[in-house]
């Protein structure tokens, strides 16, 4: 009889333990639908009072924490936005910069031969000279075609159109040698350039309008220069044209 009473009471002992560890865990934490102490409520389901997550069922329960909490606060969120602004910023003022459209310009650096040609009521000039075209933008360019016309005074002598003259590369310049055929039909100047003087020399007023494509779109660059030459005789030697 005295061990079975021994016995009993130990257990007795045991669970009063257990009962009183309970109770002061749970005075830790704050009873479960609570918001703060000393309000009643019920006893957390998930953890039972411990404040810990049975093992096996942290993939199965979801955390509920306070709108307060600081980790629902964003960190260094102007920081990422300036830095953003920045970038976007800088990555337009570069296309702005490259794409830009930029002059192209023609002229002529010097005539380079004049040839004769006699008919019987007409006189046939071929006149060469070199022209300078200069990029300067920063994408290649496309010389569609190049029309040029001679005028004598009012007179129309001579008409050229040249297509695909060439293609430039960006900021860059490219020397080309064009030509074009003048008649001449008027009879005044037909007499001075078949007359035996030293002098056959006549002002033509060279128009050149230059169609070029870049950047998916058309411009016209236009030029007017005045060259004198010897509509008498042949000149091979190229002369500079200012």
């Amino acid at each position: 009889m005295v061990s079975v009473e021994h016995h009993s009471t130990a257990l007795e002992d045991e669970d009063e333990r257990t009962t009183m560890e309970k109770v002061k865990t749970l005075m830790h934490f704050p009873p479960y639908g609570t918001m703060g102490d000393g309000t009643s409520g019920d006893t957390c389901p998930t953890c039972r009072g411990t404040g810990r997550i049975p093992r096996g069922q942290q993939d199965q329960l979801v955390a509920v924490i306070p709108c307060n909490d600081v980790r629902l606060k964003p960190r260094r969120t102007k920081l990422y936005v300036c830095i953003s602004i920045g970038v976007c910023t800088l990555i337009c003022f570069l296309i702005v910069f490259f794409l830009f459209p930029r002059s192209v310009t023609l002229m002529i650096v010097s005539m380079m031969e004049v040839r004769v040609y006699f008919t019987n009521k007409t006189v046939e000039l071929n006149v060469t000279n070199l022209i300078n075209i200069d990029n300067q933008n920063y994408v290649p360019v496309h010389i569609v075609e190049l029309n040029i016309q001679g005028l004598y005074g009012d007179t129309v002598l001579g008409n050229t159109l040249i297509k695909n003259v060439a293609d430039i590369k960006p900021r860059s310049q490219k020397l080309c040698n064009v030509s074009v055929d003048l008649t001449v039909k008027d009879e005044g100047l037909n007499t001075l350039c078949r007359s035996s003087s030293a002098v056959h020399n006549i002002f033509v007023n060279l128009h050149m309008a230059m169609n070029v494509s870049y950047l998916s779109h058309t411009e016209v660059v236009s030029l007017d220069t005045y060259q004198y030459f010897d509509c008498g005789r042949n000149s091979t030697s190229p002369r500079p044209v200012r």
